[in-house]
């Protein structure tokens, strides 16, 4: 079989998630407001603490700010919870379909859950570039912007750093998939997961505004690559050399997490109770 047609379901599984997901539109619109919101509010803080301690800080101001937008706007793409349809899947019993299909379940969940992160991320950042890298400063707000990259590699190697931070983002949701369809209830684990997520991707505030002497152990753990590396490639301060070692962390954690979730979802399928009927 031609790898067109062996890739065709994975393919049109994402399509079609993604393209379902673009229908709620008052959701995206009810997530963008409330971004903003949260959004003036740090930086607001931000502000303060720069105004008080801002000689030694690793980031200026306007990257800090920078930093913000882009994490209100990425917010979807962060792991902090799993695939709701899979956790109604496996709360019905409709998870037995997938084990009857003749295709690969793990690489159908990933499509899905890829589709799913996929349509909720990308709107919400692009009214966020919108609103704060255009609309901002035409209000005369320009210090609170949504600064541009620190260059044109930048800018590029950025793109690509979100691409790898989608695909990292969903092996981790492939794997809190996995933990609800073993336990049969996803709450548990969404209720774990979310502070941790928030907190070490870089979300809640600048990895690079934490501790020197945890650093190295925040740059190289896996959420780093869901927002921090991009933000960091972003700024410039991953370059060259250094961009392409980000790049190759985020590839690296992806094939790890990857070949693990696969592992566990076979075992777990083997083992699994099917509900409902």
């Amino acid at each position: 079989m031609a790898p067109r047609e062996l890739v065709r379901p994975y393919l049109a599984a994402f399509r079609s998630r993604f393209l379902q997901m673009l229908q709620y539109r008052v959701a995206v619109y009810a997530g963008f407001v409330t971004q903003c919101w949260w959004g003036g509010i740090k930086i607001m803080v931000l502000v303060a603490f720069y105004r008080s301690a801002a000689a030694s800080a690793p980031l200026s101001l306007a990257q800090a700010i920078t930093y913000t937008w882009l994490a209100q706007g990425l917010l979807a793409l962060l792991p902090w919870m799993g695939d709701p349809e899979v956790a109604q899947a496996v709360r019905t019993g409709a998870v037995a379909y997938d084990r009857l299909r003749p295709v690969n379940a793990y690489a159908l969940w990933f499509a899905r859950s890829a589709g799913w992160t996929a349509a909720r991320a990308l709107p919400r950042v692009a009214l966020m570039l919108a609103f704060a890298g255009i609309a901002l400063p035409i209000a005369g707000l320009g210090e609170w912007a949504w600064r541009p990259p620190a260059g044109l590699a930048a800018g590029l190697g950025f793109i690509a750093s979100v691409l790898l931070a989608l695909l990292l983002s969903t092996s981790l949701v492939m794997l809190l998939n996995i933990a609800a369809a073993a336990a049969l209830n996803e709450r548990g684990i969404n209720t774990l997961a979310g502070p941790v997520v928030i907190v070490f991707s870089g979300n809640l505030l600048p990895l690079a505004l934490l501790p020197d002497t945890w650093q190295t152990v925040l740059l190289v753990q896996p959420l780093a690559g869901v927002m921090d590396i991009p933000a960091r490639i972003y700024f410039g301060q991953l370059g060259g050399a250094q961009m392409l070692c980000g790049l190759g962390l985020q590839c690296l954690w992806i094939v790890l997490l990857v070949s693990v979730g696969h592992a566990a979802m076979g075992r777990t399928m083997r083992r699994l109770d099917v509900q409902g009927g």
